[in-house]
């Protein structure tokens, strides 16, 4: 009778444990002032001491488990294949009897002998636990571990309805920024109305005449070509080159042309692969481009965007060295708008 009312007691405070677990999973000072406490009250045993301990079984993983002694003290014991595992029976004629590891459940009272290795832990040599001690045990175990999985799954339900609360928090609080800079943004808005529909006709105004330009981009005539020529596998302007280009500039800037554009076209000679070429052409371009607007001070808007050819579009046979030289190009095209042509009589 005695024993029974032992095992209920134990049951009930297992039970009032694991629920006050759940209930109060969310208070994080509690939580911390429990860890100081357990991180206090554990031992640490020194590699190769030997160490008899006496208590109970708190908590319980595959090769080891955490042993707390009357006192509070908490040490983990290692398991090994060599650990000898005994239930000690009472009776003259009843030997203790081996048992698996598996009987060292949470709840058990035990007795452990071992020696201290570099982790700190007791490797343990030897274990006993009483009949009665590991019935009671099996029984704690019986009926708590459906109560800690209930009570598991209740904090695992607070935390997240707590998670759910914070975010909803969160979004009405980012609504409510919302609502404020909308409202100031709808003010500003009916203010700035006013200003928006008188620069709206010239913003269009502006649109239909940059429209215009350029769709008569197209329309233009070439009033003078120039082409210079390159060494094999050079992008570099010769004396001879830069010359040409002098003696042509001069004469453009002499007759005042205006509403003219220069188109800058680069080409190479077929030997060496397409993409090599296609390179060398385009360097051979901005070549030109570069020394048009250091040497003159060309406002970009003038130069419309160099290209390379590569190799096509020759203008000899790259069969011979005199042709391959040929076409080893820019050529230079100085446009100017028909209208404004027409407008000036040229």
């Amino acid at each position: 009778m005695k024993r029974s009312k032992f095992v209920f007691k134990l049951l009930a405070l297992a039970f009032i444990l694991s629920f006050a677990s759940a209930t109060f999973a969310q208070d994080n000072s509690t939580r911390e002032r429990q860890t100081s406490i357990n991180s206090v009250n554990a031992r640490s045993v020194s590699d190769g001491q030997e160490l008899k301990l006496s208590g109970i079984v708190i908590k319980r993983d595959s090769d080891s488990f955490t042993l707390r002694e009357p006192d509070g003290t908490e040490t983990v014991v290692a398991l090994t294949d060599t650990t000898s595992v005994k239930t000690v029976r009472k009776g003259l004629f009843r030997p203790d009897k081996p048992s698996a590891v598996g009987y060292l459940l949470r709840g058990l009272r035990l007795r452990v002998e071992g020696r201290g290795n570099d982790e700190g832990q007791l490797v343990a040599t030897k274990i006993r636990f009483d009949e009665d001690d590991l019935r009671t045990a099996q029984a704690l175990e019986a009926r708590v571990d459906p109560v800690e999985d209930i009570a598991n799954s209740t904090k695992a339900l607070a935390e997240a309805s707590q998670q759910r609360i914070e975010e909803v928090e969160q979004n009405a609080q980012k609504l409510s920024g919302q609502i404020d800079e909308l409202s100031a943004v709808s003010a500003a808005t009916r203010d700035a109305t006013r200003q928006a529909q008188a620069s709206a006709d010239q913003a269009q105004a502006d649109a239909n005449a940059a429209n215009q330009r350029i769709n008569g981009l197209d329309d233009y005539d070439v009033v003078h070509t120039l082409t210079i020529h390159f060494r094999p596998g050079s992008a570099v302007l010769s004396a001879a080159a830069k010359e040409q280009i002098e003696v042509a500039a001069a004469k453009v800037q002499s007759e005042s042309l205006k509403g003219w554009l220069i188109e800058v076209v680069g080409y190479a000679d077929s030997t060496g692969n397409s993409t090599r070429n296609n390179s060398l052409s385009e360097r051979r371009a901005q070549a030109v481009i570069n020394y048009l607007v250091r040497k003159y001070n060309l406002p970009l808007r003038r130069l419309v965007q160099p290209f390379g050819y590569g190799s096509l579009n020759p203008i000899a046979s790259n069969e011979t060295g005199e042709g391959r030289s040929l076409n080893r190009r820019v050529e230079i095209k100085v446009l100017i708008n028909k209208s404004i042509s027409s407008q000036t009589g040229m």
